[in-house]
């Protein structure tokens, strides 16, 4: 039986930890979900590095949920460093963030993001949003990076 591949959740917020894990639940999306607080972790698990140094470097996750607002690194510093790296340059990255702001749309796209999506208040239309996102690039996207998901 094939491994199911990993979603990365880059998020500091625990209350949208949870809640992100909770719609994934909702929405029957068992992938490993791993979870990491801010971008320069986030470059760490990925690059197998850091505390993530025995992690299998083929387990490249089927998508990246990114928030924007975090410390230390940002979402967009994030991406951005990520995309100069030629092994995660097709990596799909999905914006989900509660910013509303016309420049941060614009410098996601123009950073490769593949999707923005702002986190939806009300809880339920967050796991529609979760369960949608889940849908897609879990279970119908083809990836370039890893093949098919």
């Amino acid at each position: 039986m094939e491994q199911m591949k990993t979603i990365l959740l880059v998020e500091d917020n625990e209350d949208d930890i949870v809640l992100t894990q909770r719609a994934l639940k909702k929405a029957n999306i068992l992938n490993n979900l791993v979870v990491v607080n801010d971008g320069i972790e986030a470059l760490e698990y990925l690059r197998c590095d850091g505390k993530y140094a025995e992690r299998d470097p083929s387990d490249v996750p089927v998508v990246v949920l990114l928030d924007l607002n975090m410390p230390r690194m940002n979402g967009l510093d994030f991406l951005r460093e990520l995309r100069q790296d030629s092994k995660f340059k097709l990596l799909p990255v999905v914006i989900l963030t509660s910013s509303n702001e016309d420049r941060d749309i614009v410098e996601s796209y123009n950073l490769g993001a593949n999707s923005y999506v702002r986190k939806p208040v009300d809880f339920n239309q967050f796991v529609e949003s979760v369960k949608t996102l889940g849908l897609y690039w879990v279970l119908l996207n083809i990836s370039p990076v890893g093949g098919q998901p």
